[in-house]
């Protein structure tokens, strides 16, 4: 991966489950930590546009041509709207990587997810499509997925992105932009 390569962060703004939307911001970073670019787009909350509005959000930034790698803090976007990282790979083009702090309880989320949807079975079955991994940092371990890389890869890029703690600079300074939409300020840990 090159130094100067572009990265883009994607986070969801907090929200209430009685929110019909929630804004979802992309944070292009050229490594390791200039920021190229702002994108935004909104998400039902507990919807299935997620994939479909980040694709449209990626697909109309002028920066789109120069990503090197996608990331996406978590799995989903306002709740469980779901984002199939494998059509974002195919629509985009570039490797899409998940990053959570903590390993995600999969026993936990499938019981929120039989208690709260129909169709909790295809929700589950996309979040399971493909394997958490622990990613070691020079701070603390990070819990990825990954597609359209290799492992070398996605180590390369976290290292190549992440300035400080354990997250890569487009994630954390999209989740900072994110919540400051909402409430006006940035807050909490990025």
């Amino acid at each position: 991966m090159k130094p100067k390569s572009r990265f883009l962060g994607i986070d969801d703004a907090p929200f209430r489950f009685n929110d019909e939307f929630v804004p979802v911001v992309g944070v292009v970073v050229q490594a390791p930590s200039y920021i190229e670019g702002v994108l935004t787009t909104l998400a039902r909350v507990d919807g299935w546009d997620a994939t479909e509005r980040i694709v449209s959000m990626v697909r109309a930034s002028r920066y789109r041509e120069g990503l090197a790698m996608i990331f996406v803090d978590g799995t989903a976007v306002g709740g469980f709207n779901l984002v199939d990282v494998d059509a974002l790979l195919d629509s985009a083009g570039v490797p899409v990587v998940t990053v959570t702090r903590r390993k995600p309880d999969l026993a936990a989320i499938e019981t929120a997810l039989k208690r709260r949807f129909d169709d909790w079975d295809v929700r589950l079955r996309l979040m399971r499509k493909h394997a958490i991994e622990t990613m070691p940092t020079t701070h603390t371990p990070l819990y990825v997925t990954y597609v359209g890389a290799s492992q070398h890869e996605v180590r390369e890029a976290l290292a190549l992105t992440t300035v400080r703690g354990a997250l890569p600079e487009p994630l954390r300074i999209a989740h900072l932009i994110a919540a400051a939409i909402v409430t006006g300020e940035s807050h909490g840990r990025a």
